[in-house]
């Protein structure tokens, strides 16, 4: 949209908001990010010519809202257009819309070039199918793309043959650990912009959750030259092992073989295409076998534009979903990371200092514990949402929503169709963490039993939940054989299960009468791209961008962000 813009006579508009930061107890390492990233994308901007109006958290004229501030430049400015690249959230489009309303200023809305599939070809692509299948919708974008094809068009083949890897692509470590190691991801030590926005978001949010208690904490990207070194770095001591990996978890390693790439990318940073042909360039030079090269593909041509097409497709309505019918409130420890399940305490620990979790500590340890324990799926939703610096709302709600929490079926589904974005829940016992991570060797829970006081808590939970949920997903055939274990499990423990899973609800307080946590039709966020974020383009002829709105989540009544205790050992072997 950019060079659309005549930088004689039209205005770019960014703000700092601090309304956008106070509905949310948002990480303090999302928070500097998304705002140095600001500062020093503008700072750009006014080099390059621009004209750029800037409104810093602390300027005394600053309203303090998304929608007044808008309001505020436009009778200053007095465009005649709002033009903006299409937001990545419900709330911002509608808060956009009716700005113009009121203000009587014709809006001109541009595609979002970061994404390889418009909205419209999504919607078409869905039109008419019973289920919306991601395999299915990755082929298409391969054979359109013509990644890892052996022709072009229609009629092209995979190359090795096959459409994904996933089989072989399932690796847990070995006892000894990920070898090799992995060298620590590259980090940036926070210039005088990032400082100074560090002070800033520590006197005014002193309650804000997550670590940063020295400057030199944050080493995440904040300009496109540092995101072009992580992509680098990630395609040349990484990749190669990512695809075995990808799912495998173990202490002191965090993010193993992953990329990291996902702050910048939904910063706009860096494009999902310049990424693919990175690792594309890696396979045709023989650096990474082709089943490392295909994972990292899958998840950027598949999953992230199959998720983006879910979140416009189903409107803003779809954040209201609750397909299991799951009330209960979130644990306290999500936000402190201070309990003794050691699963839990390292994920939730990795996540307050870092700001970040690869998709397996979200999906099967973090998303799994709250799906099955039954926690409301907006509030796990908003959590990911506040306390990951990836965190966007067109990602996070469907990822939360229909992933992790199997709520976001359409009222007119098919017999046996429960979800949208997965097609079973992701449901996941203690055993599948000892098989996949060496988290379970410290825990004082034991993962091979599912009842009593030393019952690893997953377990339980586990089998309460495949109780409680029997009838709703009977017809679900994916679901079949593991139901059988529910219909062949004793009376006697089954009651059991049922009374320690309501034993550890009430101990960890999680209550099944938590109202639902919102009335509004789309769920807030916090998006607050450089390229195409907070920033609106007034004109003579004018145009604008995307933004950073509100959310709320159940939170701890004694904010904390203190470091996590020392672990309980048990005595097994």
């Amino acid at each position: 949209m950019l060079t659309t813009l005549d930088r004689a006579s039209d205005t770019v508009l960014m703000m700092e908001v601090g309304e956008e930061y106070t509905h949310v107890p948002s990480h303090i390492q999302r928070t500097v990010l998304f705002l140095s990233a600001m500062r020093h994308f503008a700072a750009e901007l006014v080099a390059a010519g621009y004209r750029v109006r800037y409104v810093t958290l602390d300027d005394p004229s600053n309203t303090q809202r998304f929608e007044s501030e808008i309001e505020r430049a436009a009778l200053a400015i007095k465009p005649k257009y709002i033009s903006f690249t299409h937001p990545g959230e419900w709330r911002v489009l509608n808060t956009l819309r009716r700005v113009s309303e009121q203000l009587d200023i014709t809006l001109n809305s541009f595609p979002d070039e970061h994404f390889l599939v418009s909205q419209e070809e999504f919607a078409e692509w869905a039109n008419g199918r019973r289920t919306l299948t991601m395999e299915y919708f990755y082929r298409q974008q391969r054979r359109r793309t013509g990644y890892l094809m052996d022709a072009p068009g229609p009629k092209g083949q995979p190359e090795g043959g096959v459409w994904n890897f996933d089989k072989s692509n399932r690796l847990p470590f070995g006892k000894d650990g990920p070898k090799p190691r992995p060298p620590r991801p590259i980090r940036f030590t926070p210039d005088e912009v990032t400082r100074t926005v560090i002070t800033m978001v520590r006197g005014r949010f002193p309650d804000m959750y997550g670590e940063l208690a020295n400057d030199a904490d944050f080493g995440w990207p904040v300009t496109r030259n540092q995101a072009l070194e992580v992509l680098s770095d990630f395609i040349r001591h990484r990749l190669p092992l990512f695809g075995p990996y990808e799912d495998a978890m173990w202490t002191d390693v965090p993010h193993v073989y992953h990329s990291l790439l996902s702050p910048a990318l939904n910063l706009k940073l860096l494009s999902p295409r310049e990424c693919c042909e990175a690792a594309l360039a890696a396979y045709d030079a023989r650096a990474a076998p082709l089943q490392s090269v295909e994972a990292f593909i899958r998840q950027l041509i598949g999953w992230r534009e199959f998720i983006r097409g879910i979140y416009w497709l189903e409107g803003p309505d779809y954040a209201e979903r609750n397909g299991l019918d799951q009330h209960g409130r979130l644990p306290e420890f999500y936000w402190t990371a201070r309990t003794d399940m050691n699963c839990m305490h390292q994920c939730l620990s990795q996540v307050l200092e870092t700001g970040h979790g690869h998709h397996i500590q979200r999906l099967m340890v973090t998303g799994n514990f709250a799906l099955i324990s039954g926690v409301h799926p907006r509030l796990i939703s908003d959590w990911y949402l506040a306390m990951y610096v990836d965190g966007v709302d067109w990602v996070t709600l469907p990822n939360a929503l229909g992933m992790v929490m199997h709520a976001d079926a359409r009222r007119d589904s098919s017999k046996g169709v429960t979800g949208l974005v997965g097609t079973k829940p992701y449901a996941a016992s203690g055993k599948y963490i000892q098989r996949m991570s060496n988290y379970c060797l410290t825990c004082r829970y034991d993962p091979t039993i599912r009842t009593g006081d030393n019952a690893c808590p997953m377990n339980i939970f586990y089998w309460d939940f495949l109780i409680r949920t029997r009838e709703h997903l009977r017809d679900n055939h994916r679901m079949a054989l593991i139901a059988k274990g529910v219909d062949t499990m004793a009376r006697s423990e089954r009651t059991q299960i049922t009374v320690d899973a309501a034993l550890l609800r009430s101990r960890f307080g999680i209550t099944h009468d938590a109202a639902s946590p919102h009335s509004q039709a789309q769920s807030p966020s916090i998006n607050a791209p450089p390229a195409s974020g907070t920033g609106f383009l007034f004109t003579d002829h004018s145009r604008t961008a995307a933004s950073t709105p509100p959310l709320q989540c159940s939170t701890p009544t004694n904010p904390t962000r203190k470091r996590r205790p020392p672990m309980r050992r048990n005595t097994k072997g």
